[in-house]
């Protein structure tokens, strides 16, 4: 035996289906919004304003920074243009994943023979060092670094 395909049948089948897409769908953007870590700046017209000049002075700088990251230890290394270490004042600095700030640490750097090394607890995969330094002259260095945990 048998049933007939009614409107009803074919009314849930939509509902079912479209009931599908649109909840997906709103999982999907409120972990969107709510993984979102924020804002790089506040008023990006401002800051373009000086964007040529400050890249111009962190250039003439002619810093080389090399960093390294395991799952203990983050160390960077600033060499000038004739390769002698720099030790520049940190004005801030953030270790944390390119997603979600709920892993984001501030690391504490101590100076062991001319690099910058910190304790830090990061896990396997991607990492953001965002770090602002700022060099004898007080001109300000902004990097961010993408790093992978060894």
């Amino acid at each position: 035996m048998t049933r007939e395909f009614t409107g009803w049948h074919m009314l849930g089948i939509m509902v079912l289906g479209f009931g599908t897409i649109i909840t997906v769908n709103l999982i999907l953007a409120y972990n969107a919004v709510h993984s979102f870590p924020g804002l790089e700046t506040r008023n990006s017209y401002v800051v373009s304003q000086s964007f040529e000049a400050d890249r111009a002075a962190q250039d003439a700088l002619n810093w080389t920074l090399e960093t390294h990251l395991t799952h203990s230890e983050l160390s960077l290394k600033i060499t000038d243009a004739d390769g002698a270490a720099v030790i520049p004042k940190i004005t801030s600095a953030t270790l944390g994943r390119a997603t979600h700030v709920s892993q984001d640490v501030t690391p504490e750097f101590e100076v062991r023979d001319g690099v910058m090394v910190a304790k830090v607890d990061a896990g396997a995969g991607y990492w953001n060092l965002r770090i602002v330094l700022e060099a004898q002259d007080g001109t300000a260095f902004r990097r961010r670094i993408q790093l992978t945990a060894q």
